[in-house]
């Protein structure tokens, strides 16, 4: 039986983490008996440091996580990653807009050949204006950076942690999504993608969907385009350089 190391990023998500990590625990108890949840509060301004506290009094394979200043939602994906033990990891948000349940879809479609298993949104919950901005933007990016994935921004993944192992991400907002994923193809990983359900937020608004958000964004993906050009460019002068065999 394979562990699972499952975790969530918080930021305002007081009134869901408690549910989130009650069926997280729920469901990795019915797949396997090596498991841990972790959970990585990302300086969250609200009372989820306490809920937190109560939750680790309760469920001793719970790790909590505490950024003592905010460091973006790729920041707290970098931590959950590092702090993963198990064969496997698994991380959605800490925001209830997906079903921590729908992990057992994920874990069925992991076979031998298969490194990744992506989800996607079978329809999103969250209104037309934001359905039409999630395609715009996933195009964009699929485009730009080579993507073969068919919805980049659901952030319901299960992933080898032998991959996760050789990646070094450095993307501190939501491009990390970008960078996690190409860098994965890079490396070679074979990928499943399983439909998953995609819910309003029950509480709190997206952090996303504002104007300086958005600008911020496209100039790290602006940034993450050269950085990721440069290293592509190095590798192929350096292939270059190397004299062929006799």
């Amino acid at each position: 039986m394979r562990s699972i190391s499952a975790f969530f990023p918080a930021y305002g998500d007081a009134g869901t983490i408690a549910s989130m990590v009650v069926l997280a625990e729920r469901t990795l108890r019915g797949l396997t008996d090596d498991w841990e949840v972790i959970v990585v509060n990302d300086a969250s301004p609200d009372h989820a440091g306490d809920v937190l506290d109560e939750l680790a009094a309760r469920y001793p394979r719970l790790q909590v996580i505490t950024h003592d200043r905010n460091r973006g939602y790729g920041g707290a994906l970098r931590s959950g990653f590092a702090a993963a033990t198990k064969e496997l990891v698994f991380y959605t948000d800490g925001d209830a807009q997906y079903d921590p349940r729908e992990l057992t879809l994920l874990v069925a479609a992991l076979t031998p050949e298969i490194d990744v298993v992506n989800g996607y949104k079978l329809l999103r919950g969250d209104g037309p204006v934001r359905s039409i901005v999630g395609r715009l933007y996933h195009k964009v990016v699929s485009l730009a950076f080579g993507l073969r994935i068919r919805d980049v921004d659901c952030d319901f993944r299960l992933i080898r942690r032998s991959l996760l192992d050789h990646l070094h991400l450095e993307s501190t907002s939501g491009t990390i999504c970008v960078e996690l994923i190409r860098a994965l193809q890079d490396r070679g990983a074979r990928f499943a993608e399983v439909g998953v359900n995609h819910y309003d937020r029950p509480f709190g608004s997206s952090q996303f969907f504002r104007p300086g958000r958005v600008l911020r964004t496209f100039a790290q993906l602006w940034r993450l385009w050269w950085r990721l050009r440069g290293q592509r460019t190095a590798m192929s002068v350096a292939a270059r350089a190397i004299p062929p065999d006799g």
